[in-house]
């Protein structure tokens, strides 16, 4: 038996035959032409096929992991385009009068090799994209199909990485698991794994992939990051155990649906979901969610090319608010920026995006793409029971100018004639250690807090939450980041708000009860997790 270790990012239990990713290896040799504009006229071509390709694996991500996660399709369409890009690529041809394959090969190493040394940790992911677009261009070049085959037996899939692509054109059905070499647990393949709710493990180690062969009798543990490869018998029987143990807590787990969410001692709780877009509606009623605690708004801006109008607004809006018949809807204004870049805002490249202009900084030095969102969100008031949010928030002075645009707003609309519901919550996420440290300030003057966990880590500890190098130094659990929660529960409560935490680790179920003991009011987290935390806040006894 041979065990390997890495870090489990979806929790599950798979058994069964290993299959290695197997790429067909893209060959590419430089030719001398002696038709540039011919060989121009072959590489529009090939770009034409993979964006129609693109497109394709998009529909099938939208269907499967929805909005959120099928952007990076999206995003590699546009890069397909892109001017610098593509200038190098015709530049090789015409000077050095080389076929196109070689000249996309060349492009693609010096492209993936300035992204990967730069230090934003955003940046450097690009360098994985840049080298998938590529080889999906050179493969289209040389007429070749660059999907791995899997038979009609489910496997474990165990690669070096996976890109994006590859992940979903996968056969959901006949796979048991992912298990890479490398790669990070907020890699796009990462997060697809733990959309697609199949069990995930990453960086098991350059080993493993040399030690395992097809057809190795398997055990991944997701939630341990262990895989057992050729186990003994006692091993295989105590994980087919923890296997049917979790299938059949899953099965009770429906039983939860249409329960409270109430603590043995009668403390109750509101358990919402965070969505992407409108096409995850359906997995919230699917989950019971007694809401929406978070709708990010900014799909809207990345799957536009330009600035979506306030009537493609209005219905979005619209449309989640009728759908979800009065339950609360919260919906955060835009959080474009870092690491979601949309080209036509023309945002300059930063040192240090994750601190610079980005979410509600954009939003109060470009008034008129803010005042068109609140617009649309106010009108779409009237048809459900919203609650406006408003991320990165770190000082009156902000939240001042904020609620000022709003009335401008409210005034505007009844000057039109236009209706909007009188009763709308407006809250900010408290996301940066400044906003928690003045929370006593920040609380009289909105009606609810969210606490956005992953930037709150990321800002606190100083870690950038996409940096594997630094991934064991950020601890989600640090007693810095659960003191700045308690202490904007304690203020939130003392001005008469109340707050919830919108985070990942609203999800952690070993942290609910700590939460609960602080007077968190409610919890929202991805519609898959809805009953395991309803499960878990029924089986606290807060009295004790």
């Amino acid at each position: 038996m041979n065990k390997f270790t890495g870090k489990g990012v979806y929790g599950a239990i798979a058994i069964g035959k290993i299959l290695k990713f197997q790429r067909r290896e893209l060959s590419v040799k430089r030719k001398h032409i002696e038709d540039a504009d011919s060989e121009k006229s072959r590489l529009a071509t090939a770009k034409e096929l993979a964006v129609h390709q693109l497109q394709e694996i998009y529909e099938k991500a939208l269907k499967e992991v929805g909005e959120a996660n099928a952007q990076i399709f999206e995003i590699h369409m546009m890069m397909i385009e892109d001017e610098d890009y593509n200038e190098s690529i015709k530049n090789i041809i015409e000077t050095q009068m080389v076929n196109t394959e070689y000249a996309v090969a060349v492009t693609s190493d010096n492209f993936s090799a300035m992204f990967g040394s730069m230090e934003d940790s955003y940046m450097k992911a690009r360098a994985a994209d840049i080298r998938d677009i590529s080889n999906r261009i050179i493969s289209n070049l040389s007429a070749g199909e660059r999907e791995n085959v899997i038979g009609d037996e489910k496997v474990i899939i165990c690669a070096d990485d996976l890109a994006p692509s590859e992940t979903v054109l996968l056969d959901k059905e006949k796979v048991l698991a992912f298990v890479t070499a490398f790669g990070s647990s907020n890699s796009h393949t990462a997060i697809l794994a733990r959309n697609m709710n199949i069990p995930a493990i990453i960086g098991v180690g350059s080993d493993f992939l040399d030690t395992v062969k097809d057809g190795d009798y398997a055990v991944v543990d997701g939630f341990t990051g262990e895989i057992f490869v050729n186990p003994d018998a006692e091993t295989t029987k105590r994980l087919q155990k923890k296997q049917q143990e979790d299938e059949e807590k899953k099965r009770l787990l429906q039983n939860l649906k249409g329960k409270e969410n109430v603590t043995l001692d009668g403390t109750k709780i509101n358990i919402y979901a965070n969505i992407g877009g409108v096409d995850n509606i359906g997995a919230v009623l699917l989950n019971d969610a007694g809401g929406i605690g978070l709708f990010r708004s900014e799909f809207l801006y990345l799957e536009n090319s330009d600035y979506p109008s306030e009537e493609q607004q209005f219905a979005a809006y619209k449309k989640v608010l009728e759908s979800m018949a009065g339950k609360k809807v919260i919906i955060r204004t835009l959080d474009i920026g870092a690491d979601k870049q949309v080209d036509y805002f023309n945002l300059a490249k930063e040192e240090n995006p994750a601190m610079g202009y980005r979410a509600i900084r954009i939003c109060l030095t470009r008034p008129e793409i803010f005042k068109t969102q609140l617009r649309a969100l106010y009108r779409a008031s009237a048809y459900g029971n919203l609650g406006i949010m408003f991320p990165m928030i770190t000082s009156v002075p902000e939240l001042e100018a904020i609620l000022k645009i709003c009335d401008e707003v409210k005034d505007e609309l009844k000057s039109d004639g236009m209706e909007y519901a009188e009763n709308i919550e407006l809250g900010i996420m408290i996301e940066t250690p400044a906003a928690a440290i003045i929370s006593d300030r920040l609380a009289p003057m909105v009606d609810f807090f969210s606490v956005g966990t992953n930037d709150l880590t990321q800002y606190t500890l100083a870690c950038d939450r996409q940096n594997s190098i630094i991934e064991r130094f950020c601890d989600t659990h640090h007693e810095a980041i659960l003191r700045l929660i308690e202490l904007s529960a304690q203020n939130a409560h003392a001005n008469g708000a109340w707050i919830g935490i919108c985070g990942e680790l609203a999800a952690d179920t070993s942290l609910t009860e700590t939460f609960l003991r602080m007077g968190i009011d409610e919890l929202s987290v991805s519609p898959s997790f809805v009953l395991r935390v309803r499960d878990t806040v029924r089986n606290i006894n807060l009295s004790e």
